[in-house]
């Protein structure tokens, strides 16, 4: 699977980020980069300085909240979903199938009718 690591992440990557600590439960932040490296098959291998900040920024925004691990030999920050963040991945999930449904008329029209050649009927020019 491709990696989209250039693709701008703006808007999705708070949704993923909720998305995979609802799915691990609490965890550190390597821990998270890799879930959403292993359940994406490789499509969001995201760096440590685009997932830390913005773990701190929903940690800020109330959506994640973190505690030091003592339990290892290297402390590590784990970060849990608090109500809030439950609340907005249900809403993040919401308008992402929306998009994904405008994207998918627009992208699916294109296909279809680039397999069955341009659009006739209009003003040639």
């Amino acid at each position: 699977m491709p990696s989209f690591l250039g693709m701008d992440l703006r808007g999705h990557l708070d949704l993923l980020l909720l998305a995979t600590l609802h799915r691990t439960g609490p965890a550190h932040g390597y821990a998270l980069i890799t879930a959403l490296r292993d359940r994406s098959a490789g499509a969001f291998d995201l760096p440590e300085g685009t997932v830390y900040p913005a773990l701190h920024r929903l940690e800020r925004d109330g959506a994640v909240t973190s505690s030091w691990d003592g339990g290892s030999a290297r402390r590590r920050r784990i970060y849990a979903l608090t109500p809030a963040g439950e609340a907005a991945l249900v809403a993040k999930r919401a308008q992402w199938r929306e998009f994904s449904k405008g994207v998918q008329a627009v992208v699916g029209r294109l296909a279809a009718g680039a397999a069955a050649g341009p659009a006739t009927g209009g003003a040639a020019g």
